[in-house]
C-alpha cells in the first residue's frame, strides 16, 4: 500500500474551499496594489540558491532537494521564490520595464525540514517581490499589502513585527558586538547554537531554543547601528506606517530587535505578521528588502522588497479562529432516472452543462437510492425523469432545500427553471 511522501498533503476536495478562498484573495488583493502574476520553474540551477539564499544558510546547508540531470547539471527544486524572480527579472529585461517592477506568485516550494502543523516539506506560498525602487514608500506598501490580504481574508488579533538589519557595509561592527556579546556565553549555549556562533551570529537572535532566547534578550540591537542612509530609511518608513494607523483603526506594529531572516540576502527592513501571543512559532507572512541579491546573482545592482505567505499556515488560522469561508459553487442538480428514460436523462445532462448549468448524472440505482445519492452531493434541486415525464416530454424538478413544492416542466425549459430557481425566482 503506497502512502504520500513525508512531510507532504493530499488537498481533499472538502478542503478545497479554503484554498480556492485564500488564492483568489491573493489575487484580488495583489492586483489592487498594480502586482502582476509571474511563474517561474519548478527546478533552477543550484548554484542559484546557493549564491542568492547564502552558503550559511540553514536552507543551502541541510534543506534543498537537489539532483543531478542526464546532462550532468545539479538541479534544485525551489525551496523559496525571491531568487526564482529576480533571475526572471535580469534574465528577461524587465530592468527596461517602468520601475519598480510589481510581481505576485502562487507556487509550491520545497524543503527537507522537520514537518510540523502549517510546515511541510511541500509548502505552497504566496509571494509578492518589487524589484526596481529603494525608497521607503515601497516598504510600507508591502507591509499595508501585506496587512489588507490578512484582513480580507478576515483574521484578525495579528501583530506585525519590523526592525532593520541595515546594509551589508554596516553590519560588520554590529556582528562584531554581537558575536562578542554572545561569547560570553558559549558554554550556555545549545551545540546547535554554538556553531550558529561561529558562522551566522544573526541567527542566535531568532533562536527557538529558550536559553538563547534569554540570553538574545539584552543582545546588541541594529538598530543601533544604522548608518545615515539606513537611519533615514527606518525614519521615514515608520513615519508612513503610523500615517497608515489614520486609515486603518486595527494597523500597529511594534519594534522588535530580535527580528531577523533566515536568508543572507535581507538589508534594512524586514517584518513578519504573527498571530498574537503565538512567540515566533505562526509566522503567516515574512518578508523585507534584498537590495544586494540581483548584483549577487551576477546582474546590476537594483534594490528590492517582497514577502512570502504559507498558505498552509494562513488555512490553518483561519480554521483556528473559525472563520467560514465562502462555500464552492453548489452543484444545481442530480438528474434521477428510471427504466427507460435513462438514455433521455444523460442527453439532459449534457444539454444543462451546456447550458452553464453544474449538473451530476445520478449512478443506476433504484430510484431511492438515486435520491439519496442526489442529498449526499448537497445538490440544489434533482431532476426526475420516470415513465410518465418520458411520456409527457417533460421533467420533475424537486427542490432540496427549503419547503418548496416540486413542479414539473417542459424539457426543453429545465435549465431556464433551474437557472431562476438558482436566483431566487422560484416558478
Amino acid at each position: 500500500m503506497f502512502r504520500k511522501p513525508r512531510g507532504t498533503q493530499d488537498i481533499l476536495p472538502d478542503d478545497q474551499t479554503y484554498w480556492n478562498y485564500v488564492r483568489n484573495t491573493a489575487e484580488t488583493v495583489a492586483a489592487r496594489f498594480g502586482y502582476a502574476r509571474i511563474d517561474t520553474p519548478l527546478f533552477e540551477s543550484t548554484d542559484l540558491f546557493q549564491r542568492g539564499v547564502g552558503d550559511e544558510t540553514d536552507i543551502v546547508q541541510k534543506e534543498m532537494y537537489s539532483f543531478e540531470d542526464n546532462g550532468g547539471d545539479s538541479l534544485t527544486l525551489r525551496p523559496e521564490g525571491t531568487a526564482s524572480v529576480c533571475r526572471a527579472y535580469v534574465e528577461n529585461g524587465m530592468q527596461n520595464l517602468p520601475q519598480p517592477v510589481r510581481q505576485f506568485y502562487l507556487a509550491p516550494m520545497f524543503r527537507y525540514e522537520r514537518p510540523q502543523a502549517g510546515r511541510l516539506r511541500q509548502h505552497n506560498q504566496f509571494g509578492v517581490e518589487a524589484i526596481g525602487d529603494a525608497s521607503a514608500t515601497v516598504d510600507a506598501e508591502i507591509i499595508e499589502l501585506g496587512f489588507s490580504y490578512l484582513k480580507r481574508l478576515d483574521i484578525s488579533d495579528f501583530t506585525l513585527r519590523l526592525n532593520s538589519l541595515a546594509d551589508p557595509n554596516e553590519r560588520e561592527p554590529y556582528l562584531a558586538k554581537l558575536s562578542d556579546y554572545f561569547s560570553q556565553y558559549a558554554g550556555e549555549l545549545p551545540k546547535v547554537d554554538l556553531a550558529r556562533l561561529e558562522r551566522a551570529p544573526l541567527r542566535l537572535l531568532d533562536s527557538k531554543e529558550q536559553v538563547t532566547r534569554k540570553i538574545g534578550a539584552d543582545a546588541p540591537k541594529s538598530l543601533d547601528y544604522l548608518g545615515a542612509a539606513s537611519q533615514e530609511h527606518w525614519d521615514q518608513l515608520v513615519d508612513l506606517l503610523d500615517g497608515l494607523k489614520t486609515t486603518f483603526s486595527e494597523f500597529d506594529y511594534h519594534v522588535d530587535h530580535r527580528l531577523v531572516r533566515g536568508l543572507d540576502y535581507y538589508n534594512r527592513t524586514v517584518f513578519e505578521f504573527e498571530p498574537r501571543d503565538a512567540g515566533g512559532q505562526g509566522t503567516m507572512i515574512a518578508g523585507g528588502r534584498y537590495d544586494p541579491l540581483i548584483e549577487i546573482l551576477g546582474g546590476p545592482a537594483t534594490p528590492g522588497i517582497g514577502f512570502g505567505s504559507g498558505i498552509e499556515r494562513i488555512i490553518l488560522e483561519l480554521k483556528a479562529q473559525e472563520i467560514s469561508v465562502p462555500s464552492a459553487d453548489q452543484l444545481d442538480a442530480v438528474i434521477v432516472s428510471v427504466g427507460a428514460a435513462r438514455s433521455a436523462a444523460a442527453r439532459l445532462a449534457t444539454s444543462l452543462r451546456s447550458n452553464a448549468v453544474a449538473v451530476v448524472l445520478a449512478p443506476e440505482r433504484s430510484f431511492k437510492a438515486q435520491m439519496r445519492y442526489a442529498n449526499q452531493l448537497g445538490a440544489v434541486h434533482t431532476v426526475i425523469l420516470g415513465e410518465r415525464e418520458m411520456a409527457a416530454n417533460s421533467a420533475t424538478i424537486k427542490p432540496m432545500q427549503g419547503d418548496s413544492p416540486q413542479f414539473e416542466v417542459p424539457l426543453d425549459e429545465v435549465a431556464r427553471s433551474l437557472s431562476a430557481s438558482r436566483d431566487g425566482q422560484l416558478p
